[in-house]
């Protein structure tokens, strides 16, 4: 199973996921590590990206998903997904019990909080905006707040998926 972590920047998709990885023993990746030169450098300038921009990048990341898969491995992929294409791109065709999304959601003032305190990062806090206007929020995942701990979230997303089906491996 391969679980995307979704929602706009700042809401602890990276945190959460390699916690949520570390808890399941299994592989982790940012969908930020996939992005091109020319993406990262257009949003460092605070541009927002394209659909167009976005385009080769969730090729590059459902490639990634299908890998997983094909070798049987589980992983936790850390990745905006704002849109519903977005999301069909990246599960293209997958039955939820191979890849499943969660999408981490909160206030708008929490989530610029922590984008305010975010140091070290190509993703400026100007692009908040953009992403919120982006969104299109999932009707077929899991939504958990971010206004919870770390391990409260991870034991959340955890439990969901036990509920479904899914015997993670603790």
């Amino acid at each position: 199973m391969v679980i995307v972590l979704m929602g706009v920047t700042g809401t602890g998709k990276t945190t959460v996921g390699q916690a949520l990885a570390q808890a399941m023993h299994c592989e982790f990746a940012d969908a930020d590590d996939f992005h091109s030169p020319e993406n990262r450098a257009k949003m460092r300038a605070g541009t927002p990206l394209t659909d167009g921009d976005r385009g080769p990048w969730l090729r590059s990341l459902h490639r990634q998903i299908e890998t997983w898969l094909a070798e049987g491995v589980d992983a936790v992929l850390a990745c905006s997904a704002l849109k519903k294409s977005y999301r069909a791109e990246l599960a293209n065709g997958r039955t939820p019990d191979s890849i499943r999304f969660v999408y981490l959601t909160g206030p708008e003032p929490v989530i610029q909080a922590r984008l305010d305190s975010r140091q070290g990062h190509y993703m400026p806090a100007s692009l908040l905006g953009s992403q919120i206007a982006d969104l299109e929020p999932p009707t077929d995942a899991i939504a958990v707040s971010i206004t919870q701990t770390v391990p409260a979230i991870v034991r959340e997303i955890l439990g969901a998926l036990a509920l479904e089906g899914y015997a993670g491996k603790e």
